[in-house]
């Protein structure tokens, strides 16, 4: 079992997308979890991180009702593994994909996804960063488990805790019976921003020491206009995540309490008008126009008409 002070060198061959520090609340939550060995109020059991792993993973709701929280664990100080998942509209990318043999042509929530009305029709593996969670399926002895059952919303916030980083996606997808209950899934961009070029299409990184952190409640949901659905990156989706996720993150630890002023990586400008993605308004720092939001456009790094 390792710790956050050995995962460093996880971290050095990690992507160079932008990485998002990870908050004192949660490094103590993922030590406390590793510590504690295993989850002692299991949602549902008998699930695999890998196949031909064992089947002692679980959702886990050790904290379901204080920090309004599911994540999944093993036993023995184990998290769970990272796979890749490829399904939905790919559109282009680096291809990274492209020899999968595991692929559907639609994610779990497409259908509301288009009914955003944000010019896509589905998530894109390449750009959104998106977690599989639930298993459903008709297969004789599969094992399902849906995650709204315990009031975690499609398309809700989900933090991610891998290699020394922290990033941001949202519930996209769901495993269906094609092989064994499986859990500890993202889409292809947010692997690639956790561990690089050594995760693809047909490549996991199998440690178990991710820790996956879904949050509960219709107030965890972005909608419509709480994400920039329409990015063409990775870093322009993963960061409209923030405002809402730090918010959410800062529940942890704070059971009752105020929370504390949540950590990011991005520090929002002092004063910003109205607009319909919050911290991306006009004079928020940028790299592109996609980091901006409506019809701003990005000028000398600030995003302004």
């Amino acid at each position: 079992m390792r710790g956050f002070d050995t995962l460093l060198l996880t971290a050095l061959v990690a992507s160079p997308a932008l990485a998002r520090q990870i908050p004192t609340n949660v490094k103590n939550l993922y030590n406390s979890i590793r510590a504690q060995g295993q989850c002692k109020n299991i949602l549902k059991g008998g699930f695999y991180s890998q196949e031909g792993d064992s089947k002692n993973f679980s959702y886990c709701g050790d904290h379901l009702s204080d920090y309004r929280i599911m994540y999944l664990q093993g036993t023995n100080g184990n998290l769970v593994n990272m796979d890749i998942d490829c399904d939905g509209a790919l559109g282009t990318g680096d291809g990274s994909c492209d020899s999968s043999q595991d692929t559907q042509s639609q994610t779990s929530f497409k259908d509301t996804i288009a009914s955003y009305k944000k010019g896509i029709k589905d998530l894109n593996a390449y750009v959104h960063s998106f977690v599989v969670l639930g298993n459903e399926g008709s297969k004789s002895g599969y094992v399902n488990f849906d995650p709204t059952s315990v009031n975690v919303q499609p398309l809700s916030i989900v933090a991610v805790v891998c290699g020394n980083q922290m990033f941001y996606g949202v519930w996209g997808d769901t495993n269906g019976d094609d092989g064994p209950p499986l859990i500890g899934e993202v889409s292809d961009s947010l692997g690639r921003a956790c561990y690089g070029s050594a995760v693809n299409g047909n490549a996991a990184h199998d440690e178990n020491d991710v820790l996956y952190i879904a949050f509960t409640g219709n107030d965890a949901v972005p909608g419509a206009n709480g994400a920039n659905w329409a990015a063409s990156s990775f870093s322009a989706f993963e960061s409209s995540l923030a405002t809402l996720g730090d918010q959410l993150v800062a529940r942890i630890g704070n059971s009752g309490s105020t929370p504390p002023p949540p950590a990011s990586s991005t520090k929002p400008p002092t004063s910003q008008p109205t607009c319909s993605w919050a911290g991306h308004c006009a004079g928020a720092s940028c790299g592109s126009d996609d980091d901006c939001s409506d019809d701003l456009t990005c000028k000398s790094g600030k995003c302004g008409k």
